[in-house]
């Protein structure tokens, strides 16, 4: 499957930090949430997307220690997608947690552009 993420994927990926990476995961990931019970073409993009930009975090070489937690990122959202059944995880969950990453990215952006 080609990339839908066409930009990110070629090489901007790689100019954002971890956090940013992972705010854009949850970004994908809200959008799920509000479609779960409204639109399941809709579900099933904002997931697929969602993965997608996790494989591109997982597969940036800067993140190569944090291997087994990006890992397990990507399998408790696929737990929680498909009902939570072996983690007992949940796309509210899933989703707070992204959240808190691009909370604290966006913090980060702040104070650089105000010192900057």
């Amino acid at each position: 499957m080609s990339p839908r993420h066409t930009t990110l994927a070629s090489g901007r990926w790689g100019t954002l930090s971890l956090l940013e990476q992972l705010g854009h995961v949850g970004s994908d990931v809200s959008r799920a949430l509000l479609w779960r019970e409204k639109d399941a073409t809709l579900f099933d993009q904002a997931i697929d997307r969602s993965l997608e930009l996790l494989d591109l975090t997982i597969a940036d070489a800067r993140w190569r220690g944090r291997l087994k937690e990006l890992t397990r990122m990507r399998e408790t959202l696929c737990d929680a997608v498909l009902g939570g059944h072996e983690y007992g995880s949940t796309l509210a969950e899933c989703d707070a947690d992204f959240f808190h990453c691009a909370a604290v990215a966006r913090s980060s952006l702040a104070r650089a552009t105000k010192s900057g």
